[in-house]
């Protein structure tokens, strides 16, 4: 038996990158997975198709995780289609760099909304149907240690679900309600080649400043996930887990 046969997922963010590579490798240890997607319903559908193709189950769900209803709808639609609830990916994310003196208020507000709001909202959306032994993960990331130039707003986002990540532990934990953080460092995926940022001189210092000496792949990231999913990990609560090939 699979690890996580007879398990509920939800991921978000999950039509492409990191949330992408959770998705089909949760569906693979057994898990009935909902994809969720803000605007890439191409990409959520790929996904789908691919853990059916697989032998799993899977359903693709749009939503905008910052926003009360979308992400109420996400959980609903887990319910509806599947009838429990038993583990959350808090994945969707997005990320900007720049200097100080070129911040806005703007760039604040969006990634607060969705890297923050997002995973308060559909986790609040999400616990009331989840008991004992359910997981809830939220993907930070390993900025929170480096605190590398140009990122102050996204690594404050990254540092409040840290933080968050603490407190749901404490909060959830008399529910045996597991909460905690994966934190990877530079992974390649469509994001970093969107921005630029495969090739250039950011990924040659990740790189340089990475023991294994390479950026993760989101399959580094998916098994990681998976751990923290199934049972092997029951005993962890609170943690902050860094999938940086040993970047800190």
């Amino acid at each position: 038996m699979s690890k996580l046969t007879g398990k509920v997922a939800v991921v978000t963010g999950a039509s492409k990158g990191i949330g992408a590579a959770i998705a089909r490798a949760l569906a693979a240890a057994g898990a009935a997975v909902v994809v969720n997607y803000a605007s890439s319903k191409a990409g959520a559908d790929k996904v789908v198709a691919d853990i059916t193709a697989a032998g799993g189950k899977a359903v693709a769900v749009g939503g905008d995780v910052s926003k009360e209803a979308d992400a109420q709808g996400l959980i609903d639609a887990a319910i509806a289609n599947f009838g429990r609830l038993d583990v959350l990916v808090n994945n969707s994310g997005v990320y900007a760099f720049a200097p100080i003196e070129e911040f806005t208020v703007e760039s604040y507000r969006r990634m607060f909304d969705i890297n923050v709001l997002g995973v308060l909202l559909t986790t609040r959306a999400a616990v009331k149907h989840m008991g004992q032994g359910a997981s809830i993960i939220n993907i930070g990331s390993v900025v929170t240690r480096m605190t590398p130039p140009l990122s102050a707003v996204y690594t404050g986002t990254k540092g409040a679900v840290d933080a968050i990540t603490g407190v749901l532990s404490r909060e959830l934990g008399p529910r045996q309600i597991r909460v905690n953080a994966l934190n990877p460092g530079m992974v390649e995926t469509e994001g970093t080649h969107g921005q630029g940022i495969h090739g250039s001189d950011m990924e040659k210092w990740a790189i340089s400043t990475t023991p294994m000496g390479r950026v993760g792949q989101p399959n580094d990231i998916a098994t990681i996930a998976v751990f923290l999913a199934s049972d092997d990990s029951a005993w962890l609560t609170g943690e902050q887990l860094l999938a940086s090939g040993g970047a800190r």
